[in-house]
């Protein structure tokens, strides 16, 4: 047994049944850079852990009524073929690219982990303004089915591939598309990714990319991880945990850009966590002042009543 896999596995499943986002976008891009697997090894063992992992935090937030049902088995009547699909597709990648496919693959991860962190920062920072028209439930018209089979069959293509993009594409589609209250996004979120990843999982377990030894330490840790996560998820404000984590996205991004080969100035990756920092200080601050300015105006108002 590994301790520090054991130890990644335990902070990763607290981040996934808090917010449903970090899994595979997260211990992926940890196995490659830091423990040196082999990226579709990486990818192949991620989903297999992840497909129990997130599991165990579906079925604790399908007790706690924050799932999404209805909607969770449409987006899987698109995400179950495409992830599928997807990892095939992989597989036809390492064919025609051969000695170059590590190369090709960790860019792809790179692209999909920056496009990650920045929905993810967009729905910590800005989409906080859509609060007004959060429901609890959404009523499954025709559009509505279409638009989550849509969703579905994106999110469940970038997974197969990458075995990223589960949690942060699903959960900012949720709210844009259906206007989810937090709750039910991450519930929602994470019993349909339970659905998808043990599609993909063994789609990439046929294939031989799963290394059960590496999933069993991660599980060690993940799976007790992800239900306190999930039994804190109603507890406990995510925003800012949601911003750290973009930023954590981001950072590893950029540092997988740098191991595929692309020029990446180590400046950029020293800097960018600060300059991360400042916008989020600047939003913060502005949301401070706007929310004083909103309690004054309310003071003033009531003052003046005879």
């Amino acid at each position: 047994m590994d301790p520090a896999i054991v130890a990644f596995g335990l902070g990763v499943g607290l981040l996934v049944g808090m917010t449903g986002i970090g899994g595979g976008s997260l211990m992926t891009p940890l196995l490659i850079l830091v423990f040196g697997v082999k990226p579709i090894t990486a990818v192949g063992t991620d989903l297999a852990y992840g497909a129990v992992t997130k599991t165990v935090g579906g079925w604790r937030h399908w007790r706690q009524k924050t799932v999404d049902f209805s909607l969770s088995t449409w987006m899987a009547l698109g995400s179950v073929p495409a992830a599928i699909g997807g990892v095939y597709v992989l597989e036809a990648l390492e064919r025609a690219h051969g000695d170059d496919f590590d190369d090709l693959l960790i860019l792809l991860l790179a692209i999909t982990l920056l496009f990650c962190g920045v929905m993810t920062l967009a729905r910590a920072l800005f989409l906080k303004r859509m609060h007004d028209r959060e429901r609890d439930s959404v009523e499954m018209t025709r559009g509505n089915k279409v638009r989550a089979v849509i969703l579905g069959a994106i999110v469940g293509f970038v997974l197969g591939v990458t075995s990223a993009g589960s949690g942060a594409l699903i959960a900012v589609g949720l709210i844009l598309l259906f206007q989810l209250v937090p709750q039910r996004v991450v519930g929602t979120d994470v019993f349909h990714a339970a659905i998808l990843l043990w599609a993909a999982a063994i789609a990439h377990l046929v294939s031989g990319n799963v290394d059960f030894g590496l999933a069993g330490n991660i599980l060690v840790g993940s799976v007790p991880g992800v239900w306190v996560g999930s039994n804190l998820s109603v507890k406990v404000p995510v925003a800012t945990l949601r911003t750290i984590l973009a930023i954590v996205l981001l950072g590893s991004g950029l540092g997988l850009l740098a191991k595929a080969g692309v020029g990446v100035p180590g400046a950029v990756l020293g800097a960018f966590p600060v300059l991360v920092a400042i916008v989020i200080g600047v939003v913060t601050l502005r949301d401070r002042r706007n929310g004083a300015g909103r309690a004054a105006s309310g003071v003033g108002s009531a003052t003046s009543r005879p």
